[in-house]
């Protein structure tokens, strides 16, 4: 079930308070998600429906299209932006059918999507594309602002702490990051991967104009989007403090003793997409209903499940991880580590069993194999662990010099070669 454009269209020709027209516009936006995620039997909805929100704000009511850029550095969230671009009619609405389909929507932002200004997914590198993008408006002498929107377990990556200083130096007030603050990164807690303390105090401490606002409440972001626009002579920064998964109870509810999220990625099952879908609608029609507005009827797509395939005889992750874990019965030295990817990449019984030999490094591939390289120096023998294509390339520097040093390294690059192909480029090893 999708919410039409003729619902978007009422919303946005209602005569309305903009903080009222953008909940009712996300909450559309939401119930796409779903849908386009359910539908394509793959995506982020955790993310998404964290960010919507912030997402359904800034495009209604802070960017010119015509003059100002916004986009993802995480990428993790781009159905949010599909639902949001088509609702605005910025995007064909037939789209929000083919995500992660040929022809259709890709699993991650790329450019030769209208209104995705940059090829993201690989994370970190947002606001340094951003300050590029600024000083090339500044070049051509144009007036542009340029938002845009990290995570905050992407805030673990150095490059993103490297590009805060320059924006400093170069008085780029017409730059706007927004940190999706969920506190939840791929796998788990952030502060329990990587913890990053005081976000505000560490933009603060490199120059930045720093604003907090509750990431769910649109008028509260009115007054704070407003105040930046007096802000003259320097960067700045929104923390926006929001809920993974924000909208679907069982997808908010994840405690501070759990171990794993559940909906970062992949489609919900049958029986949770029905009752997250029963709860967005609630939480529309009663919105709708306080607008004075009459709840659309949502349109159907019936699902056709296509023939299974036969099994395959192992699932290879999963067998990798049994064969890690009988190496380490075998041998005390050997040393898991991991970058936010322990359900990917089969590590989840090796965390429950041999919990004090894990080294969770989140999202920072840099400073894992260096990490890497120190336990071999010292006799140990490291397991490295992360997706290819970004364990190939990112730390190659890395690798490459803890080659030189002729210890024992073991790196593990789970997706490598042409696939995955549905989330898009950015995961897919072709530098193999």
């Amino acid at each position: 079930h999708y919410a039409p454009l003729a619902a978007f269209r009422q919303v946005r020709s209602a005569d309305l308070p903009p903080d009222v027209r953008a909940g009712l516009f996300a909450a559309l936006c939401r119930i796409n998600v779903l849908y386009m995620v359910k539908r394509a039997g793959s995506g982020h909805l955790g993310t998404s429906f964290s960010c919507q929100d912030l997402v359904s704000w800034i495009f209604l009511e802070e960017v010119n299209a015509d003059l100002d850029i916004f986009y993802s550095s995480k990428g993790h969230d781009v159905p949010a932006f599909y639902a949001a671009l088509a609702g605005l009619e910025q995007l064909p609405f037939e789209k929000l059918h083919a995500l992660r389909r040929l022809g259709g929507l890709p699993g991650h932002p790329e450019v030769h999507i209208p209104r995705l200004e940059a090829n993201t997914g690989s994370l970190g590198m947002g606001i340094s594309k951003g300050k590029g993008m600024l000083l090339a408006r500044r070049f051509q002498g144009a007036a542009t602002r340029v938002f845009v929107l990290t995570g905050d377990g992407e805030l673990e990556e150095g490059q993103i702490w490297e590009s805060l200083a320059s924006a400093v130096a170069g008085r780029m007030d017409e730059l706007t990051v927004v940190v999706d603050h969920n506190k939840i990164q791929s796998d788990t807690w952030v502060h329990k991967v990587s913890a990053i303390g005081d976000i505000a105090a560490k933009f603060r401490a490199f120059g930045w104009h720093v604003e907090r606002v509750d990431g769910h409440d649109l008028a509260a972001m009115a007054r704070t989007f407003a105040a930046l626009r007096e802000v003259r002579g320097q960067p700045k920064v929104v923390i926006a403090d929001t809920v993974k998964g924000k909208g679907v109870s069982f997808m908010e509810a994840f405690g501070p003793d759990d171990k794993f999220y559940d909906f970062h990625s992949g489609a919900p099952s049958d029986e949770r997409y029905r009752l997250a879908l029963d709860e967005l609608t609630e939480e529309g029609r009663r919105r709708f209903q306080a607008a004075g507005l009459a709840w659309p009827k949502l349109e159907t797509y019936e699902h056709v499940v296509a023939p299974s395939s036969p099994a395959p005889r192992q699932m290879l992750v999963a067998a990798y991880g049994r064969e890690l874990i009988r190496q380490a019965a075998k041998n005390e030295r050997v040393v898991a580590l991991d970058a936010d990817l322990i359900k990917d990449c089969g590590l989840t019984q090796f965390a429950e069993q041999y919990p004090d030999r894990l080294v969770e490094c989140g999202i920072a591939e840099q400073d894992m194999v260096s990490q890497a390289g120190g336990l071999a120096l010292k006799g140990m023998i490291p397991v490295v662990h992360s997706f290819s294509s970004f364990l190939s390339a990112r730390p190659n520097e890395q690798i490459y010099t803890n080659g030189t040093e002729a210890t024992k390294v073991i790196y593990t690059a789970t997706l490598a070669g042409l696939l995955p192909a549905t989330p898009g480029h950015s995961h897919q090893s072709v530098r193999d």
